[in-house]
């Protein structure tokens, strides 16, 4: 055990925090089944335990954004921290976001077979994917590049909490569509759910494809790209921070109203991942003749 410990830097303590925010939030998923079979009027849509596994989720994102320079720059020891840091990613991006989904649109009982079946394939190939995306980047990193190839995991994370908290708040607004006026119920299932959930699929899968893509992401270290990307941060930890305020808040399961302005936070952060998805390339480009 003390060779281990001698083995280890500082980033390395960080990483495993990360790694253990992720487990947490499949512990507040655990504790989040009960309360999600309640129907959404009911106070289905305001359990405290999701908002906290988003919010861990994405703690974990911030610290894996400041590892890397911690290693760099105070950790002589560097021995583990490769594998450590994929181990951690793949819990905290991958299969803590997987299950987030699968526990928030699955709907419990409630749905059609094509409907459970269709989310667990593909809450199970954005897993797989996010597994080949972090093998690649430990291969890539071996000959360092100063992009990303494909979208790293951590970005993913974000893409899917920010889509899933817009869509499962939708109906809070007033203005959402009835499915059963589209029958989609007919496939889908019954109850009182998110409207629009079955938006999250492609999204899902697009994503995935995105991670093992050889498209060139930016690592976002410098210029405007960085500063938009604390901006999408802030407005991530806002929104997940005001939902959980509503879920104290006397009768929020009745009045949802005050949801409006977390689906604004919500609906910012997942306008900002888009753009910098949509400009990778370009971004990539800019930082690089801003280096010259």
């Amino acid at each position: 055990m003390k060779t281990t410990y001698r083995m280890m830097g500082i980033a390395d303590y960080i990483t495993i925090v990360n790694g253990l925010l992720g487990t947490l939030a499949v512990f507040f998923l655990l504790l989040a089944v009960d309360d999600m079979s309640k129907p959404y009027t009911e106070g289905g849509v305001l359990t405290d335990y999701i908002w906290a596994a988003m919010l861990c989720i994405l703690l974990s994102v911030i610290g894996d954004i400041i590892d890397g320079p911690i290693a760099r720059k105070y950790s002589r020891k560097q021995l583990l921290g490769g594998s450590l840091d994929i181990m951690s990613d793949c819990i905290s991006f991958c299969v803590a976001p997987a299950l987030m989904i699968f526990a928030m649109f699955g709907r419990w009982g409630e749905a059609t077979p094509i409907w459970t079946v269709s989310l667990a394939l593909a809450c199970s190939w954005m897993i797989a994917c996010g597994m080949l995306r972090l093998a690649r980047f430990q291969h890539d990193e071996g000959g360092y590049v100063p992009y990303f190839y494909g979208l790293s995991s951590p970005a993913n994370a974000m893409l899917i909490i920010s889509a899933a908290g817009l869509i499962w708040l939708q109906p809070s607004s007033g203005y959402g569509p009835d499915l059963s006026t589209w029958g989609c119920n007919l496939c889908f299932g019954v109850g009182e759910h998110p409207y629009l959930d079955f938006i999250i699929l492609p999204i899902m899968l697009i994503s995935g494809g995105l991670m093992i893509s050889d498209r060139r992401m930016s690592k976002l270290k410098s210029g405007v790209a960085m500063k938009l990307s604390i901006v999408q941060l802030t407005s991530l930890l806002f929104a997940i921070l005001h939902a959980m305020v509503l879920t104290q808040k006397e009768d929020a399961a009745i009045d949802l109203s005050g949801t409006s302005f977390t689906m604004f936070l919500f609906g910012v952060s997942l306008l900002l991942v888009c753009l910098y998805i949509l400009l990778g390339p370009k971004l990539v480009v800019d930082e690089n003749q801003s280096d010259e």
